[in-house]
């Protein structure tokens, strides 16, 4: 039995032991935990004795001390390894390999020495040996996805991005009901990657796969969503087509997906194609309706991303929605539909007239959900606002905001009174609703609240009579009204009010917007280029940079000065709103 007195010292002699090798003193270190491993062979303490051995270069103690651990442990396959390592510290590699391959070849069905020796080869940064070991137990067992995750993990370290999808993949075959869950994790992988070696690294699996299994259905929607997660909506589209017409049965559900995503990403141009595409499977399908709704959207949105629309492409389109109407009906499910053509029939067709007709025929329909009546009232006070019914649009505003005190619609109702009271000259009323509005949990709603206050404020400050804040809210009215040469002209006299004004940088970018809708987009891009370099300290700053940004990618085909004006938002504005939109549409131009 041993004593107390010796108990301690041995805890003694640990804990210094633990300090010199700790702090690199490794020759001291060596010396105490040559004398703990005789009174005992503990493995950490052999563990600690031939690092200590390794890193003064002992090879001889350190090989003699892995001999005889070896002779007392002749089934720990790690010490292998260790002895692989010893030659390898001394230059020695054939026996180093040697010594590895020995390690490999015993490996049995034994779980236990497997995840040692594995965890061994990891220590020793030998992890393609510890993959080769977690294969060599797959192979004992007969066990196909037996070590998975590990050799998932041990993939990803090494690199060897193809192996590693390689795995999920085999999983999928004997398991295609993980589909789900081998999507989320690989989804966050290539989230997370560094760089595009992971990606290419899973594309260039997944089409050995396809290639090697022609009829899976598994590959087919794994390129599927493989091609969505790089934003490579046509090649998905592509797939999801074919995958339909080797699976009929389901009924163009893939196609119906891709295009939904694609629309709501921006690839107007394949949402289109796949919405005509389940539209030609015949009325019968599960998806026409949606198809023949999701194709007008399209369009709508084609045309509300463009500042100008020529006549032709309006009369194209009024023609798609009265057709769309009489096959589909004026109900329910045709509602926002009905929503988009009256957006389309007031600000596009100069057309207000039938455009509020349209929203009071969504008003009368029966069992209308509360949220979506309020939202049309919103709407429709808009088109009166629009159409110079001001009293009558103030109504609906102040009767959407009653019935929604405490939430986003409610402040959206707000917001639009108090922009009402500006277009009035009401501007101190109009800021007092603002300020609260700044508040407001809808990011969007708080922060035109806080552009429009600080509009007001600034210019009541350094103007008693409001007299130029006056004509510039004129001036903003018609524009709304778009009333283009007026408003031109109206801002064009705020500008002639004074030598310096505070509201020249919103002269500016409103001057840019008229000239937009005009389709004058080179004239539109010097404007906003000018805001930028002699405001760069306004709140309209980041607007004017995100607005050029998207006028030269979109309109100018300039590409590089459109992500010269993203980075540029990125940097001199990080907390900008449009932070995020900038940073997507930057990685987007820079991997084309």
């Amino acid at each position: 039995m041993m004593g107390t007195g010796m108990v301690t010292a041995q805890q003694s002699d640990e804990q210094v032991a633990a300090y010199y090798y700790d702090h690199g003193e490794y020759a001291q270190a060596a010396q105490l935990y040559e004398g703990l491993y005789k009174r005992g062979t503990n493995r950490y303490h052999y563990q600690r004795l031939l690092s200590s051995y390794l890193a003064l270069e002992q090879y001889k103690d350190a090989m003699r001390l892995v001999e005889r651990r070896q002779k007392s442990h002749p089934k720990e396959l790690s010490l292998l390894v260790d002895e692989g390592t010893v030659y390898h510290r001394q230059r020695q590699e054939k026996k180093a390999t040697r010594c590895y391959d020995r390690a490999v070849e015993h490996v049995g069905s034994n779980q236990q020495p497997v995840a040692d020796l594995a965890q061994a080869f990891l220590s020793a940064g030998r992890p393609d040996y510890a993959a080769r070991t977690y294969l060599a137990a797959r192979a004992a067992t007969s066990n196909r996805t037996l070590y998975f995750t590990e050799l998932v993990t041990v993939y990803q370290q090494m690199g060897d991005y193809e192996a590693m999808t390689g795995e999920y993949f085999d999983l999928l075959d004997h398991q295609p009901g993980m589909m789900g869950s081998v999507q989320v994790s690989m989804q966050k992988m290539l989230q997370e990657a560094p760089d595009r070696r992971l990606a290419d690294g899973v594309r260039r699996a997944l089409v050995s796969r396809v290639r090697e299994h022609p009829d899976s259905k598994v590959y087919l929607e794994m390129m599927i969503w493989f091609s969505l997660q790089e934003n490579d909506f046509a090649f998905a589209l592509e797939q999801a087509e074919a995958a339909d017409a080797r699976y009929p049965e389901g009924q163009g559900d893939q196609v119906m997906r891709v295009a939904q995503i694609a629309q709501k990403n921006g690839a107007l141009d394949v949402a289109a194609d796949g919405y005509r595409y389940v539209q030609r499977k015949g009325q019968e399908g599960v998806h026409y309706f949606d198809a023949r709704v999701g194709e007008l959207e399209v369009d709508f949105a084609r045309i509300n991303h463009h500042y100008a629309v020529d006549s032709k492409s309006l009369a194209t389109l009024r023609g798609k929605y009265l057709s769309a109407f009489d096959e589909l009906g004026r109900n329910l499910r045709t509602v926002d539909l009905m929503r988009h053509y009256a957006a389309l029939m007031a600000y596009y067709a100069d057309d207000a007239q039938e455009a509020v007709s349209t929203l009071d025929d969504v008003l009368e329909l029966p069992r209308l959900k509360p949220q979506v009546r309020d939202e049309v009232k919103l709407e429709l006070g808009d088109l009166l606002l629009f159409a110079g019914q001001t009293w009558d649009a103030s109504l609906l505003y102040m009767q959407v905001e009653k019935a929604n005190k405490n939430d986003v619609l409610g402040a959206a109702a707000k917001l639009r009174n108090a922009k009402l009271s500006y277009y009035n000259h009401d501007f101190e009323w109009a800021k007092s609703q603002l300020d609260v509005l700044r508040s407001s949990t809808s990011k969007f709603v708080a922060n035109d609240a806080m552009e429009l206050s600080l509009l007001i404020s600034d210019n009541m400050e350094d103007d008693s009579t409001y007299g130029t804040l006056a004509l510039f809210a004129d001036a903003d009215l018609l524009l709304y009204r778009q009333q283009l040469d007026s408003a031109w002209e109206a801002f064009d006299a705020v500008g002639r009010s004074a030598l310096s004004h505070p509201l020249f940088d919103e002269v500016l970018m409103r001057k840019a917007q008229i000239r937009m809708k005009q389709a004058r987009y080179a004239e539109a891009d010097s404007l906003l280029q000018r805001v930028v370099d002699f405001y760069p300290y306004d709140i309209t700053a980041d607007d004017a940079l995100m607005m050029r940004a998207e006028l030269n990618e979109d309109h100018l085909a300039n590409p590089q000065t459109a992500m010269e004006c993203y980075e540029k938002l990125l940097l001199d504005y990080p907390s900008s709103l449009y932070a995020d939109r900038a940073r997507k549409q930057y990685n987007k131009l820079k991997t084309r």
